[in-house]
């Protein structure tokens, strides 16, 4: 007799063109589809591509989006990106209801969505990174921020820990506005994500921003699906993408792929990334 294969039922716990591009995915796999909206998007494009909706308070509701899969029995929750799709504690919220997370693990988010956990497994593995050094400011004395940007080299770009979009970084030429500069940006860094924790980079001059793109299978195995150009950016935040990224000779291409298949392996990395 044959088994059945299991019946699933999509949230997309988004919105916009990439909830659109999910429900496309689902329609055409025969999934059934549910879209959350928030006030003021009833009309929405996503909306109408589900098969069924519910109105949240807001795309960022763990509690209500979960509350709102369950008695819709929803089987499986597509984080899309932005919003929640990188927060450790909605991956789990979703696997502690006993629904499948479309996305990495929480573990996993855990371990490399802080730069420094980062970097400190990069090292581990001998994945090459730039010189740096970890400081939390609020207990770091005066000497202690010295022997750190002594031991990177200045020039010294200061970074958040936690954060992203160029908020807690500064770049310092000299030791005298060390101290300075590192205090404005944990400041920045605690206001803006609730972590002053800061470390220190080598500020590389015209740097290349290359990113490979990886699909795990979250048991270790996992595939590259080669890298993109990202270098082109307004404050921090990227205009424009392209692939291949062009001006790579093949062994710095190469070494990146590797380096990325490390980093997935170790992590049991899940989904795309």
């Amino acid at each position: 007799m044959m088994m059945k294969a299991p019946v699933h039922k999509l949230m997309v716990a988004n919105r916009s063109e990439i909830a659109c591009r999910i429900f496309q995915a689902a329609f055409e796999m025969g999934i059934p589809t549910v879209a959350i909206y928030a006030p003021g998007d009833e009309g929405a494009r996503h909306v109408t591509m589900a098969d069924e909706v519910v109105e949240v308070p807001s795309y960022l509701d763990v509690h209500a989006i979960i509350q709102a899969a369950k008695e819709l029995q929803v089987t499986l929750i597509h984080p899309g990106y932005g919003f929640l799709s990188e927060r450790p504690h909605f991956a789990k919220a979703v696997e502690d209801a006993k629904i499948h997370f479309l996305g990495p693990l929480a573990e996993t988010m855990e371990a490399m969505g802080g730069k420094i956990a980062a970097k400190e497994i990069a090292e581990r593995l001998g994945v090459p990174t730039v010189p740096w050094a970890k400081l939390d400011i609020s207990k770091g004395s005066t000497e202690e921020i010295k022997i750190a940007a002594e031991r990177v080299g200045f020039p010294i770009l200061i970074k958040a820990h936690a954060g992203g979009g160029g908020k807690g970084m500064r770049r310092v030429n000299q030791l005298s506005d060390l101290q300075e500069q590192a205090e404005s940006a944990a400041r920045e860094a605690l206001s803006s994500f609730g972590d002053g924790t800061l470390f220190f980079e080598r500020y590389v001059q015209n740097p290349r921003h290359i990113e490979v793109q990886v699909f795990g299978d979250g048991k270790g195995q996992g595939i590259h699906l080669f890298e993109r150009e990202c270098s082109l950016q307004r404050r921090h935040q990227k205009v424009w993408e392209e692939a291949p990224a062009p001006h790579l000779n093949a062994k710095i291409r190469e070494g990146l792929y590797t380096s990325a298949l490390k980093l997935l392996a170790h992590t049991n990395y899940r989904s795309a990334g």
